[in-house]
């Protein structure tokens, strides 16, 4: 286990008032049922409503997020799965079944443990996070990658994409420290988990090309999928691509429009890589989208200096600027997670074997 870096305050960061001024607002935002839509009237999907319940266990509510997770374990899949997007009521938007947004909850649960220490909490999640990671596993390539996402209604193409294979590779990180915490190993994830590593960081040829987005480019950090010197030299190889100095980072690189989930995002992945002082200063250039309740606008193009789309203030956004801000300000036990600060070591296997052919499609 690696130890987490020492207390300190960079003044760059948000200070605690402001903290949970977001998270605060971010609470608000929760439905009666638990459901955390982006923003008021709008859909929730899976993986940003555990982002927002990160956020909340970390700022402090953690009843909120606990009523998070209560809302997910209700509605899950007998397979595991859950659809791609809800409206108020538990209605489906969409019946698109994605690999990284199902396995996302156990990045959430480990994190929420790592917060709370309660290991009631970490027993509840267990059956809900085992169904999850294995919906996701079931759509593994031979080559280590995911599946991008199923559909029961319409058929989709069955490629892989990179930023969410590296997602899916944190969360399966995440779900063998759960099962190796409650005593439950489970050696067939940590072979799935070292392929999916292998191919993320080291066969981009396997992944459907998204060359244009930025998440494709930070990922792999952020994933720690790579690391060391080579994150960092993958980091700054497309930095002028995606970086507005001063501003924050493109969504896409074609365009002059900057999204503060990806700059919070972007701020982690340097840390990750071992460059604290300047994920800070990315992280800093957020205060301008900041609003005067705690949220953030999700999306500024300059330099015309226009909200998009048009008055969006998402709950996902604050939350990544919580996440980030609380992995550069702090010594916590959940400061360390964006940098594998406790997880298991990646297993490394002879690769000649392949993972096999995937099964029926969920």
């Amino acid at each position: 286990m690696t130890p987490s870096r020492p207390e300190r305050r960079d003044p760059r960061l948000l200070a605690a008032d402001q903290v949970a001024q977001t998270a605060a607002a971010i609470a608000a935002l929760q439905l009666p049922n638990g459901m955390i839509p982006w923003f008021p009237d709008g859909h929730a999907d899976p993986w940003n409503h555990v982002e927002a319940a990160m956020a909340l266990v970390v700022a402090g509510q953690r009843r909120a997020a606990e009523r998070a997770y209560e809302w997910l374990a209700g509605i899950q899949h007998p397979d595991g799965g859950w659809y791609t997007y809800y409206l108020a009521g538990d209605r489906v938007e969409e019946s698109r079944r994605d690999t990284n947004v199902i396995a996302y909850v156990a990045t959430g649960t480990w994190f929420h443990y790592l917060a709370t220490r309660d290991r009631g909490f970490l027993q509840w999640a267990w059956p809900m996070v085992k169904g999850a990671i294995e919906f996701s596993l079931r759509l593994q390539l031979p080559g280590g990658e995911l599946i991008w996402a199923v559909d029961h209604q319409t058929d989709l193409p069955r490629y892989a994409l990179l930023t969410g294979s590296c997602s899916a590779y944190l969360s399966l990180r995440c779900a063998i420290a759960v099962a190796e915490e409650l005593g439950d190993d489970q050696p067939e994830w940590e072979l799935a988990a070292a392929r999916l590593g292998h191919v993320v960081a080291n066969c981009p040829d396997s992944f459907e090309p998204k060359d244009r987005w930025a998440m494709d480019w930070y990922y792999p950090v952020l994933s720690t999928a790579m690391t060391g010197d080579r994150a960092l030299a993958h980091l700054d190889d497309r930095w002028n691509e995606f970086v507005m100095d001063g501003i924050g980072v493109r969504c896409v690189s074609d365009q002059p429009w900057v999204t503060a989930a990806e700059t919070a995002e972007c701020a982690l992945a340097y840390d990750a890589a071992g460059r604290p002082g300047q994920a800070a200063e990315i992280l800093s250039w957020l205060e301008a989208m900041r609003d005067e309740d705690g949220l953030y606008w999700t999306g500024r193009v300059h330099p015309q200096g226009v909200n998009f789309p048009g008055g969006e203030r998402s709950s996902y956004t604050a939350a990544a600027v919580i996440l980030a801000n609380n992995a550069l300000g702090s010594c916590g036990p959940t400061a360390g997670l964006f940098r594998s600060e406790g997880l298991p070591a990646a297993m490394a296997v002879p690769l000649a074997e392949p993972v096999g052919e995937p099964n029926q499609a969920p």
